[in-house]
C-alpha cells in the first residue's frame, strides 16, 4: 500500500519549488491533481529541446500527477474549482502576493468551503515583513538567505551554488509542513494555512554558517584555511573547506581536468594511517609524528602543507585510484562527481536515482528518481500528465460530473480560454 494512498492534493503550483513537494507527495501515493490554467504551467514551454512536446524543466517536476485545465476567469470555472476544492486534503499554491484573493478565494473563504483543508503556500519572502511584495527567484533567494556570502572564494565574487536550495529547498520544506499540518487535521478536523518562504528555507539551510557567525563574536575560527579574528563580522567565504571541526578540502587528481578531484576529509582517528602512507611517496616519511602535523591543531595552523602534500601524491592517480587507497583506512573521501558520471554510476542506477521513462510527445527521457526510501511503499515513478490530459477523468471520478454536465461546462468555456477576438 502506498503511504499517501487516499489523501488527494489540489496542485496550483508551478516553475520549480511547488512542483517539487507535490511530486514528492505524488511519489509516496498521494493523488495529486495538478490545476493548470488553459495555456499550462509556463515550464512545459521553458528551455525545450524537443519542438511541441513538454520540456524536460517541466517533465521531471511533474511525474505521478493528473492534469486539468480550468479557466478561473470563468464562473464555472470558478464553481469546478470550489468543488474541487470541497473533495481534496490539501491545497498548493505559489502564485505571487494576492493573486488567489483576486479570484475571490482568500484563505478565510477557502476554509469556509473546506473545514480540513490544508492550504501550502510558496512565497518568496512570506506574507509578512518590509520584503513580502518582492519577486523572488532561485538566485535570488540564494543571495538573500546567506547562501551567496558564503560560498566562493575570498578575493573572488561570490557564487550560487547548483544544487536549487532556493526553489527545491524550499519545496522540502513545505512537504514535511504539509504533512505535519494532515496529521493534526486528522485528529482535530480543523486544517490549517502552511507557509514557507523561500530566503527562510536558504536560511535554514546555512544553519552551520550562522553558528561560526556567533562564534566569531568570541574567537577566531581555527578550522577555516582562510584569516580569521575575533569581531571580524561577516563568515567569510572560504572555498572548498569542510566548514565543520575535521579538515577537508578537494584534491586535484591526474589527469587534472575540471573534475578530476577528491574530497579528503582528514579526521583526527586516521591521521597517523594516512600519513604514514602518504609520506614516503612524498619525501616526509617522519609525517605522523613532523610537529608542524602531528596535532590537529597544527594541522589547522598549517592546513596549506598538508594539503600541499595531499595534493603531491596525489598526482600519480586518478579520482578513483585515490579512492581506492585511502578507503582501506577509513578516510572519509569522495570523488567529484560530474553529471555524466551520476549518468551511468551503478551505484546511482542500483538506488533507482536514474529511471527511464516514457513520454507520448518527448519519448525515452531520464528523470531523478525518489530520494526517501520507504520499505514497506517504495515509489513507482509514472511519467507526467500532458497538459490537460485527466480534465475528464478527474471530473468524471473525483466530481461525479455526468457527461452531459462536462459538455455543458465545455461549451461555456470553462477549461479553455475564450476565443480570440477578430477586429
Amino acid at each position: 500500500m502506498e503511504a499517501l494512498k487516499g489523501v488527494r492534493i489540489l496542485d496550483m503550483t508551478h516553475v520549480q519549488a511547488g512542483p517539487t513537494c507535490s511530486q514528492l507527495l505524488a511519489w509516496m501515493g498521494a493523488d495529486v491533481i495538478k490545476f493548470e490554467n488553459p495555456v499550462g504551467d509556463a515550464t512545459r514551454g521553458q528551455l525545450r529541446d524537443i519542438p511541441k512536446a513538454d520540456s524536460l524543466y517541466f517533465t521531471m517536476l511533474n511525474c505521478n500527477k493528473r492534469s486539468i485545465t480550468v479557466n478561473m476567469k470563468s464562473p464555472e470555472g470558478k464553481q469546478v474549482f470550489v468543488d474541487l476544492l470541497e473533495k481534496c486534503d490539501i491545497l498548493m499554491e505559489n502564485f505571487g502576493p494576492g493573486v488567489l484573493d483576486r479570484f475571490g478565494f482568500t484563505w478565510d473563504k477557502i476554509r469556509e468551503i473546506n473545514p480540513k483543508i490544508v492550504m501550502g503556500s510558496i512565497k518568496g519572502f512570506g506574507s509578512s515583513g518590509p520584503y513580502s511584495d518582492f519577486k523572488a527567484y532561485e538566485n535570488v533567494a540564494q543571495a538573500m538567505g546567506g547562501a551567496m556570502s558564503t560560498t566562493g572564494v575570498p578575493e573572488g565574487p561570490p557564487f550560487v551554488t547548483g544544487a536549487q536550495i532556493g526553489d527545491s529547498g524550499t519545496g522540502l520544506h513545505l512537504a514535511i509542513g504539509l504533512l505535519a499540518a494532515l496529521r493534526q487535521a486528522d485528529r482535530t478536523g480543523k486544517g490549517q494555512y502552511v507557509e514557507v518562504a523561500m530566503m527562510d528555507g536558504v536560511m535554514n539551510l546555512c544553519r552551520v554558517k550562522f553558528r561560526d557567525h556567533q562564534r566569531l563574536s568570541r574567537q577566531s575560527l581555527a578550522e577555516y584555511s582562510v584569516p580569521t579574528y575575533q569581531n571580524m563580522g561577516d563568515v567569510p567565504r572560504a572555498g572548498n573547506d569542510s566548514g565543520g571541526g575535521q579538515l577537508g578540502n578537494a584534491i586535484h587528481c591526474k589527469p587534472h581536468g575540471a573534475n578530476d578531484w577528491l574530497y579528503v576529509v582528514v579526521q583526527e582517528a586516521v591521521w597517523e594511517d594516512l600519513a604514514n602512507r602518504i609520506g614516503p611517496d612524498v619525501g616526509v616519511p617522519d609525517l605522523a609524528k613532523d610537529p608542524r602535523v602531528a596535532s590537529i591543531s597544527e594541522r589547522r595552523k598549517n592546513q596549506t602543507l598538508v594539503w600541499t602534500l595531499l595534493s603531491k601524491f596525489a598526482e600519480k592517480y586518478t579520482k578513483r585510484e585515490l579512492m581506492a587507497i585511502l578507503n582501506p583506512l577509513d578516510v572519509p573521501c569522495g570523488p567529484i562527481m560530474s553529471t555524466a558520471d551520476l549518468a551511468t554510476d551503478e551505484h546511482v542506477r542500483g538506488r533507482d536515482m536514474w529511471v527511464e521513462l516514457d513520454h507520448p510527445q518527448r519519448g525515452k527521457w531520464w528523470n531523478v528518481g525518489m530520494p526517501i526510501k520507504l520499505s514497506a511503499s517504495p515509489a513507482v515513478i509514472k511519467r507526467s500528465p500532458t497538459l490537460g490530459e485527466h480534465t475528464d477523468e478527474i471530473l468524471e471520478e473525483v466530481l461525479g460530473y455526468q457527461k452531459d454536465k462536462i459538455a455543458g461546462l465545455k461549451n461555456a468555456g470553462a477549461f479553455s480560454l475564450p476565443p480570440k477576438q477578430v477586429a
